[in-house]
């Protein structure tokens, strides 16, 4: 599944790609859009985007619970060599330093994440200060075509800013076009 980010300057634009999306038989689910200013999004019935694409929540978490395993196996490790608590420790109580350092490290990536803006919405932070409308279509393959074609040939004022072919990893970077 890709996604492709377009921008758009008004909130009636917006309102009319949704609905022609809709129209074109494209969900609800597939469409989000952000913007500084959603007021209005309600009276049109204009599906905004959620916190998992506004913060950096994941891709932190996920870079915070590898730190953590890492601090946790260099800890379960001097736990051994140094025989802290003696000689005799289960190999369960290794595998509990490391499972708690990995899980501390998670948790501390997603309060970080939750007050970091999404690296891949950063790209589109000067627009959407300036007042724009950032539009995410999820598309499969086999609608990526009806979705190119309705925004080519029925919303040419809307600007095709970006593709990303895996955006469900979030470690993996965005280019605009």
């Amino acid at each position: 599944m890709k996604c492709l980010y377009y921008l758009t300057s008004t909130l009636d634009d917006t309102r009319k790609i949704t609905e022609d999306l809709h129209q074109a038989g494209i969900d609800d689910w597939f469409i989000h859009v952000l913007s500084r200013d959603e007021h209005g999004f309600k009276k049109y019935k204009i599906h905004a985007s959620n916190y998992l694409e506004q913060l950096d929540l994941i891709r932190f978490g996920i870079i915070g619970a590898i730190a953590g395993f890492f601090f946790g196996l260099i800890a379960a490790y001097a736990v051994n060599v140094t025989e802290l608590f003696g000689s005799n420790i289960p190999d369960i109580a290794y595998y509990s330093i490391t499972g708690f350092f990995t899980l501390f490290g998670a948790w501390e990536g997603g309060l970080t994440g939750i007050a970091t803006e999404n690296k891949k919405i950063a790209l589109f932070h000067d627009d959407l200060e300036s007042g724009n409308y950032l539009i995410l279509i999820y598309v499969k393959k086999v609608s990526e075509d009806l979705v190119r074609t309705v925004m080519g040939t029925q919303h040419q004022e809307a600007e095709l800013a970006a593709i990303d072919a895996s955006f469900y990893n979030p470690l993996v970077g965005l280019k605009r076009i």
